[in-house]
């Protein structure tokens, strides 16, 4: 019983992974516009640090799921490409379903039964301004196959703008 209750708290802190090449599909083709992001502006070269890809069980199954965390890619003419404000690009594969939120950071916490993902935010998303303390908590629904929370979700840049109310 301590083994197994051993090994899930194992499978919960983040595994950083090193080589692109082991990478599944998604992140593979995330990490490829990335470079092409990169190398589109003053033919940038894009280079992962530690940290920038890990393995950590996000939805509580015992098995390891993949995470991009943006913060730690560098373009060599870009400082600021992939990081603002706001926080960094940070994408959390879980089975085939790849998910990208802004945060300023990440963790991972056990809350009762659940598995929960940690995300600082920009302080707006909590009435305030950049600095104010502010974070949104992720828990993967395997009914929906996707992360639920009770933050409000912000529309894609692909949606439509709604028309002003007169």
């Amino acid at each position: 019983m301590i083994r197994a209750g051993l090994l899930a708290a194992l499978l919960a802190l983040p595994h950083h992974v090193a080589g692109q090449d082991s990478l599944p599909a998604p992140l593979q083709q995330l990490l490829s516009q990335r470079q092409a992001e990169c190398s589109g502006f003053d033919e940038g070269t894009l280079t992962l640090e530690d940290g920038a890809v890990a393995q950590a069980d996000l939805d509580g199954d015992g098995q390891p799921d993949w995470v991009l965390d943006e913060s730690h890619l560098r373009c060599s003419s870009a400082a600021s490409l992939y990081c603002g404000t706001g926080g960094c690009g940070v994408s959390f594969l879980v089975n085939d379903v790849l998910s990208t939120h802004l945060a300023k950071g990440w963790a991972l916490t056990e809350l009762g039964p659940l598995r929960a993902v940690l995300l600082q935010v920009h302080g707006s998303r909590c009435g305030g301004i950049n600095p104010t303390p502010c974070v949104e908590a992720l828990v993967w629904d395997p009914g929906a196959a996707r992360f639920s929370t009770v933050a409000p979700q912000f529309p894609e840049p692909s949606d439509p703008i709604p028309a002003p109310v007169q």
